[in-house]
């Protein structure tokens, strides 16, 4: 892991630097982050140490188990890989980025999963490599993704999320008892609405997520059109899937269609890092039957 962020790390504020004016102007537009990520008590520095400290334990747990995958093993390579390519075009997304001790392990497990901690700490498990039969690109637009969740702060976000939503439970509790009524049943309600509240912040998150990694991956390479098969890969495997609207992610419908309507903004930048016409680019092959070719426009 050490010869990983030694090798990662050269350079990366230089190519930070080089560009900021010009990264503004092109690709997805997403606004400014929450202010909720802002209530924290503790802040975004203690997370990203929570998130460290977490991470070390779920490798030596990992390790311990056998399931961790030694610094050797072909597809952690591969992912490495990914990640140094991908990396420095995330940094100009969060100045914090810069600082952060990026790791990138691959943990032995069935699991349909990947993450990225605040902080940089990346892990991706076999089960989501092998049961999606994951192309280069369509790993890119995963790892993408999660970082998009580092780098946006969308776990300091939902931390303050939660703590206003358990102001408002306990307010409510509160004035019920004072009206005379049930205060257990009006934390009920009010937990209830608190509930699809933050459901609704999740899922935005994870479409902010999507765009932004988009942007990231296709900057460095990676055909942002992955997106579309990755997520009709989704759902052959995730059919039983809950309503949109009681889920933390967005459905796969509606994620296809979303990366679609941002692919006027990223394919350019994806054919600029080819060093290609965006006319000339051939359509993205699937490696799965039943999935067919995606072209652009």
């Amino acid at each position: 892991m050490k010869l990983f962020r030694t090798g990662l790390n050269t350079g990366l504020l230089a190519l930070m630097l080089a560009w900021p004016a010009a990264f503004a102007q092109d690709g997805v537009q997403v606004g400014q982050m929450s202010p909720l990520r802002k209530i924290v008590p503790a802040g975004t520095g203690a997370l990203e140490q929570q998130a460290a400290a977490q991470y070390v334990q779920t490798l030596n747990q990992a390790k311990q188990q056998g399931a961790l995958a030694a610094d050797n093993d072909p597809q952690l390579l591969r992912l490495r890989a990914i990640a140094k390519r991908i990396i420095p075009f995330a940094l100009p997304w969060n100045a914090r980025a810069k600082d952060w001790k990026w790791e990138v392990n691959l943990l032995g497990s069935k699991q349909v999963n990947a993450y990225c901690m605040p902080g940089g700490k990346i892990a991706f498990y076999t089960g989501i490599l092998t049961t999606l039969r994951m192309t280069d690109d369509e790993i890119a637009m995963v790892m993408g993704h999660e970082i998009a969740h580092a780098l946006r702060e969308h776990g300091a976000e939902r931390a303050g999320t939660a703590t206003i939503a358990n102001i408002f439970v306990r307010g409510a509790e509160i004035f019920a008892a004072a009206k005379g009524y049930d205060p257990n049943m009006a934390g009920q309600i009010a937990g209830g609405a608190a509930k699809v509240t933050m459901l609704k912040f999740s899922r935005d998150d994870e479409t902010e997520a999507d765009i932004v990694g988009l942007d990231i991956a296709a900057r460095a390479g990676y055909d942002p059109r992955a997106g579309i098969v990755l997520w009709q890969k989704m759902g052959m495997v995730n059919k039983n899937a809950p309503p949109q609207w009681l889920s933390t992610h967005p459905s796969g419908g509606s994620r296809i269609e979303e990366i679609r309507r941002h692919l006027p903004e990223v394919m350019p930048l994806y054919a600029k890092a080819k060093s290609a016409q965006l006319s000339a680019l051939p359509p993205y092959q699937p490696n799965v039957k039943g999935i067919s070719p995606v072209t652009y426009p």
